[in-house]
C-alpha cells in the first residue's frame, strides 16, 4: 500500500484528528488569530476545544474537562456582574439575564460569529479547524425541544415575574411541592431551568448531542483553555470582550400582571405613603387619539411617569416605570468579588445587599 494511503487509513481509524495535524490546519490558525489568542495558548489546545466528547470518548483528547472549567468560570463571572450591578433584581430576572449572556442559544450564536463550522461526521481525517461532534437524530431533537419548552427559563420567567415571586404549577415528577424561586435556586440549573430528564447515563450522554450543546461546550472550552494557559486576568478580559460586551436590555425582561398593587406593597414595605396617580398633562381628550401623561407620587416624590391613550393605561405604565426604577437601581461604584483577587487586587468595597423580593 502506498505511504499516503497508509496514512489516510491510520487517520480514518482515529475518532478525532491527531494533535500533529493542528499545525497544518489553516482554519485553526485563522481561528486562533481571529480570537486574538496569545501565542502561549498553542493551536493544539484550540484543536482540542473543537473536539466534543461525543466525537472522541477519551477525555485526554476531547474538550470535556476544558468545557467544565469554562462553564464554571462563565457562571461565576456572569453572576457576579449581574448581581453586583443590579443588586435589587428579582431572582427570576437574574436567571433570565444569565441565560441571555451565557445560555446555549447565545453560545451557539457566538460560535457562528467566530466563523466555526461543524463537520458532517467526525473522524481522524477531518481538518482540525472544524467543530466535531456526533449529532442526534432529528426526531429526538424535536421531541426534546418540545419537552424543554415548558421548562425553559423563558417559560419560568413569564410565570414567575407577574408577581415577582410566583409559584409555577408543579410538574408531574414534582406533584408533592410547588416550583418557585427557591426551588429554582436549589434544585434547577444555573439558568433556572428544570433539570428533570438530565439524569442520563454516561454511555447515553456520550452517544450523540445537539448542535446547540456542542457549540456551547466549545465556547466554554475556549474559556477554560484561556484560563489555564494565560491565567485569571486574561480569562476575565476574554469574558468581558466576548460576553459582557454584548448589549442586554434587562428592563425588557420584566412582566407585571398587577403593577399598581405591586407598587403599593413595595411602598408599604419601605415605609412610604401609598402611591397616588396624578395627571401631569393631557391633550386631545375629546379627540380620537387622546394622550395622557400620568405620574405616580409617594411622599411628594415622583416615583414614575407613564403615557397612554387612556388614564388607566397611563397609570399602569407609570406604576411599571416606578417598579423598574426600583429594581434596576445600579450603584455607581459597583465592584465585583473577582476584582479583589490576585496580585494586583483592588481594595474590596462591599456592595449593596438588598432586603430581598417582596411576596405579593
Amino acid at each position: 500500500m502506498p505511504p499516503h494511503l497508509q496514512k489516510e487509513a491510520r487517520l480514518r481509524a482515529l475518532p478525532s484528528p491527531p494533535l500533529s495535524e493542528a499545525r497544518r490546519s489553516a482554519k485553526l490558525a485563522a481561528l486562533h488569530a481571529r480570537l486574538s489568542l496569545s501565542p502561549r495558548l498553542p493551536v493544539e489546545t484550540l484543536a482540542r476545544c473543537l473536539v466534543d466528547g461525543t466525537a472522541d470518548p477519551n477525555p485526554d483528547f476531547s474538550n470535556t474537562s476544558l468545557s467544565t472549567l469554562g462553564r464554571d468560570l462563565y457562571r461565576y463571572y456572569t453572576a457576579e456582574a449581574i448581581i453586583c450591578r443590579y443588586p435589587r433584581l428579582p431572582t427570576a430576572v437574574v436567571f433570565a439575564a444569565m441565560n441571555a449572556y451565557v445560555g446555549p442559544n447565545t453560545l451557539t450564536q457566538i460560535t457562528k460569529e467566530w466563523g466555526v463550522e461543524l463537520v458532517a461526521e467526525p473522524g481522524g481525517e477531518v481538518d482540525p479547524g472544524y467543530l466535531q461532534c456526533k449529532r442526534e437524530d432529528s426526531m429526538l431533537v424535536r421531541q426534546r425541544s418540545k419537552k424543554k419548552s415548558s421548562d425553559s427559563p423563558g417559560a419560568t420567567l413569564k410565570e414567575s415575574l407577574p408577581r415577582i415571586v410566583g409559584l409555577n404549577p408543579p410538574t408531574p415528577a414534582r406533584q408533592s411541592w410547588s416550583r418557585g424561586v427557591s426551588s429554582m435556586t436549589v434544585q434547577d440549573d444555573e439558568f433556572g431551568g428544570s433539570t428533570e430528564g438530565n439524569g442520563q447515563s454516561l454511555k447515553t450522554a456520550a452517544a450523540a448531542t445537539t448542535v446547540e450543546d456542542a457549540c456551547a461546550r466549545f465556547v466554554q472550552a475556549v474559556m477554560g483553555a484561556v484560563y489555564l494557559h494565560r491565567g485569571k486576568q486574561a480569562a476575565k478580559t476574554f469574558f468581558k470582550e466576548h460576553i459582557l460586551s454584548r448589549h442586554l436590555d434587562i428592563g425588557k425582561m420584566f412582566e407585571f400582571k398587577e403593577p399598581t398593587r405591586d407598587l403599593t406593597r413595595l411602598c408599604a414595605r419601605e415605609g412610604l405613603d401609598s402611591p397616588v396617580a396624578r395627571i401631569l398633562s393631557e391633550t386631545g381628550r375629546l379627540s380620537r387619539h387622546p394622550v395622557f401623561i400620568v405620574g405616580v407620587f409617594a411622599d411628594r416624590e415622583k416615583l414614575g411617569e407613564g403615557t397612554g391613550s387612556s388614564l388607566n393605561e397611563a397609570r399602569v405604565r407609570a406604576a411599571v416605570g416606578a417598579l423598574k426604577g426600583w429594581y434596576l437601581y445600579s450603584p455607581l461604584d459597583a465592584m465585583v468579588p473577582s476584582e479583589a483577587e490576585g496580585p494586583h487586587a483592588k481594595q474590596w468595597k462591599p456592595g449593596l445587599i438588598d432586603i430581598g423580593e417582596f411576596i405579593c
